[in-house]
């Protein structure tokens, strides 16, 4: 018989533990089939395109332990989202191969792309999916690889700064990423131990915004306790559904993607927030940081727990390939985190948002729901003495 071939890919946003789900199907792969072929497409399904591939048989052992413990999508990555016609090109590049699985790391777009395969392939090959997101924004999913880490380091962020601001009062807001759900800018809240800690305000695409309740809830907040530390989500979308990116920043300064999406990282929304709170709050000292890419791949804040899921999320994914195919997803039975085989229809594509009750309602609070989910997740790590000030 024939030996298999496994191509596997990595689409969308790096995430500080990517690799470690690469490894974890490499490793399974190589222990139910110890003479597979197994391709690494570089830079997603470009590489499938260009029959442009790794050969893991010529990776030591050593080397790819080392990339499962790296931040970043070793084999690059791809923000392609393709349509059938392109597709059609990526199945004629599997079949070139002889891939008799693909299996694609990312999220939901690249979920789309698998089901778009698998209805083409007519069931020649199997395709999977297997989840990545520091968004946390994957149906059917409790949280996905990738989140954890990048929530841990949100949290530790806004915790420092709020003795920053404590010492040398103030206004600060941090711009964090997430389009079109919330969770890691709620990540801000999960380390808060006590009322008067920041961030006092937070932010989602959930809620919509608006620049004069911002602008009195920051005073108000100030007049409370002489300073305001505040998260607000990139995507943020006034009453009228547009982004805030959209309201404040000139039109001829706002930039899309391939895809049509108005950017939102590398804005000017950073310069647009500092002179709303210079109107509305004039002289007070305030500060607005971009956090940027930072989260979801820092060296330093990688979170065991998520690696480890993160690995385990690429095993699971070859049984799912010998199963027919479909999207991994990780699960919480109400004591641990458990792994399922879902279809890919239910995750290709959708956006998972916050629940209502994870925020306070009517408030940019977020509410004991939402911080009980985020401390199951990201444990307080740090003990720290209440300051004099």
């Amino acid at each position: 018989m024939a030996e298999k071939t496994f191509v596997i890919a990595q689409g969308g946003g790096p995430t500080a533990v990517i690799n470690q789900t690469l490894a974890g199907a490499i490793a399974e792969i190589e222990r139910r089939h110890p003479n597979a072929t197994i391709l690494g497409s570089r830079h997603g399904v470009r590489g499938i395109r260009d029959g442009d591939y790794v050969d893991f048989s010529d990776v030591p052992a050593d080397r790819l332990k080392r990339i499962a413990n790296t931040p970043g999508a070793a084999l690059g990555s791809t923000r392609d989202k393709p349509d059938r016609a392109y597709c059609d090109v990526i199945l004629a590049g599997l079949k070139k191969v002889k891939a008799d699985a693909f299996i694609y790391i990312g999220g939901n777009d690249t979920a789309g792309t698998q089901q778009i395969l698998t209805d083409a392939a007519g069931g020649a090959m199997t395709f999977v999916h297997a989840p990545k997101t520091i968004d946390n924004d994957l149906v059917e999913n409790d949280h996905t690889p990738g989140f954890i880490s990048a929530a841990e380091y949100v949290a530790s962020a806004f915790k420092s700064v709020d003795f920053d601001f404590r010492a040398l009062p103030g206004i600060y807001v941090a711009i964090v990423m997430g389009r079109h759900a919330g969770f890691l800018t709620a990540a801000s809240a999960a380390w808060r131990d006590d009322e008067d800690d920041g961030p006092h305000l937070v932010y989602v695409p959930e809620r919509a915004f608006s620049v004069p309740r911002f602008i009195d809830e920051v005073k108000e907040t100030m007049g409370k306790y002489k300073r305001c530390i505040v998260a607000i989500s990139e995507g943020v979308s006034a009453e009228d559904g547009r982004s805030l990116v959209e309201h404040i920043v000139p039109k001829d300064k706002l930039e899309y993607d391939a895809h049509g999406n108005v950017k939102l990282s590398g804005s000017d929304l950073n310069a647009a927030l500092e002179k709303a709170l210079a109107d509305g709050l004039p002289g007070k000292r305030a500060r607005v940081d971009a956090l940027g890419y930072m989260p979801r791949g820092y060296i330093g804040s990688i979170n065991q727990t998520d690696a480890a899921e993160a690995f385990e999320a690429g095993r699971f994914a070859v049984g799912v390939a010998e199963d027919g195919g479909g999207s991994v997803a990780l699960q919480y039975d109400g004591t641990r985190t458990v792994l399922k085989k879902v279809p890919l229809k239910n995750v290709a594509g959708k956006t998972r948002h916050m629940p209502d009750d994870f925020m306070v309602a009517g408030k940019p609070v977020v509410a004991q729901p939402g911080l009980d989910y985020l401390r199951r997740l990201i444990p307080p790590k740090f003990e720290t003495g209440r300051p004099f000030v």
